[in-house]
């Protein structure tokens, strides 16, 4: 976990491979902790083709039935399926947008959110763009995309930063950001 933290979560991602990844990752670790999910995240990615969504989109009932017997990745039928329906929907937004990290990013904050202490954090809850980029996906047929998995994907992707104040690795996410190229 130290070094997931200290050298990947809250760093600002372009790349539509991996924004797909953590939120597919992030529907999976639903009811269950990251830990869990970080430990099985070579599995998911061996299972999921290293997350090419245009690979995973054309998943048949075979690619279900085997990665409901492979006891590396979590095996949920719905998680699963929407993992793959999601993959499905991906050329939709990349068609409207450009790629799917100009859709994701269009949710950051406005103003940016700085790190904050520990009482502030869990005073703010879900960003209200998390609740919209919920909203917006589901509307659009894509699945476990709740609010608080989407803000838990925002802060691993670095849309905010909510490394706590005084986080060695959040004042360089915090640079990160600042010279962070948003896609368009």
């Amino acid at each position: 976990m130290r070094s997931y933290h200290d050298s990947e979560w809250g760093r600002p991602v372009p790349d539509d491979s991996r924004l797909f990844e953590k939120l597919s990752l992030e529907g999976f670790m639903s009811g269950l902790s990251w830990l869990t999910i970080l430990r099985k995240r070579e599995n998911f990615r061996a299972a999921f083709h290293g997350f090419d969504a245009s690979a995973i989109a054309r998943f048949t009932s075979r690619d279900v039935a085997r990665l409901m017997r492979d006891a590396g990745i979590v095996r949920n039928l719905a998680k699963i399926e929407a993992t793959i329906n999601n993959a499905r929907r991906m050329p939709e937004l990349i068609d409207e947008f450009g790629s799917f990290a100009a859709y994701v990013w269009r949710f950051e904050p406005k103003p940016r959110r700085r790190m904050v202490s520990r009482d502030e954090l869990a005073a703010v809850g879900p960003a209200a763009e998390a609740v919209a980029l919920s909203k917006d996906l589901r509307k659009r047929g894509w699945g476990f995309v709740g609010p608080t998995t989407v803000y838990s994907f925002m802060q691993a992707m670095g849309l905010v930063n909510d490394h706590m104040r005084g986080c060695a690795a959040g004042a360089e996410v915090e640079r990160l950001r600042r010279s962070f190229v948003r896609p368009r």
